[in-house]
């Protein structure tokens, strides 16, 4: 299946010029400090956590891509992955024809 993004450099382009970057998730957790006793172990969970676990849901969500193929910027953009469509910040669709495939105009 093929869809296309929009880099903010380039504009509108295939989806194959992309690299995934992952799912926004946050601040990266405080990691523990090597010999910081008990406490250390909580910090150590959450970065450990954040690092290796990541949820694949089906709703929108912001996405970091990398434009390999084109200008090479990295750039956050909203997504909906049932859908493949680019969304608004909050999962509003942006743009484009209900039918199009395609998002923002």
């Amino acid at each position: 299946m093929t869809f296309r993004l929009t880099c903010p450099v380039c504009g509108k382009r295939d989806v194959y010029e992309f690299t995934y970057g992952g799912p926004e998730r946050g601040p990266r957790p405080k990691e523990a400090e090597p010999g910081a006793g008990a406490g250390s172990a909580a910090g150590a969970e959450a970065h450990f956590r954040w690092a290796q676990f990541r949820m694949n849901r089906l709703e929108p969500q912001e996405e970091w891509w990398h434009h390999g193929a084109g200008c090479g910027v990295w750039f956050s953009t909203w997504r909906d992955p049932a859908t493949n469509r680019e969304m608004r910040p909050g999962g509003v669709e942006a743009g484009g024809s209900e039918g199009s495939g395609e998002g923002f105009s």
